[in-house]
């Protein structure tokens, strides 16, 4: 399966670049595990920020920013077959395990409810 990790990503930040980037690492820190299980990890914002930087942020929030960040993920869960909802309060990772769910998209919250491919 392709899996979309959702967790915080600006939540509880107030935007500071430093504690995005630990919240990006700790979504992160499922990828190789799920990799290991037989599937193929993937977050949102692996696409979603180059992309907005393509699209011209400056800063997290701008239009550019808001262009992008959420639309590509949402783009991504159609060609995804799960979604693994991690960490705490998001309103954006939220958002992804409803349209997730509007798919009809397997949803998550623990690596131990992943199946192992047969």
């Amino acid at each position: 399966m392709m899996i979309l990790i959702a967790g915080p990503y600006r939540s509880g930040t107030n935007d500071d670049p430093t504690l995005m980037s630990k919240n990006v690492r700790e979504m992160e820190s499922y990828a190789l595990p799920i990799f290991h299980a037989g599937h193929v990890p993937i977050l949102g914002e692996w696409l979603a920020l180059p992309l907005a930087k393509l699209a011209g942020s400056k800063q997290t929030g701008d239009e550019a920013f808001n262009e992008v960040f959420h639309p590509v993920a949402v783009r991504l869960l159609e060609k995804c077959d799960a979604v693994l909802r991690v960490g705490g309060p998001s309103a954006g990772a939220d958002e992804m395990v409803r349209v997730g769910r509007s798919l009809g998209l397997n949803i998550y919250t623990t690596l131990a409810e992943i199946p192992q491919p047969r």
